[in-house]
């Protein structure tokens, strides 16, 4: 697992600032100034459903899995 930082697919962080920036892009009316963000940041970080995270934690085998099978290259995550 040296190569871990070419490979996003397996740092966990990455799809759960994804799922982050996916909810603040979604948000209506978008933050207009950096307060507005900070606590648009905040509210949506404590209401991302504790199910998607086990959901990303319970796919880290499969992930391993793909990267392994593909020897480092792209997988379908």
């Amino acid at each position: 697992m040296d190569r871990l930082v070419y490979s996003p697919d397996l740092i966990p962080i990455e799809h759960v600032w994804d799922m982050l920036g996916r909810r603040i892009a979604a948000r209506q009316p978008p933050p207009t100034c950096l307060t507005e963000l900070r606590m648009a940041l905040l509210d949506e970080w404590c209401n991302i459903p504790q199910d998607q995270i086990d959901n990303l934690i319970l796919s880290m085998p499969r992930r391993c899995k793909a990267c392994i099978v593909s020897s480092g290259r792209h997988t379908s995550y």
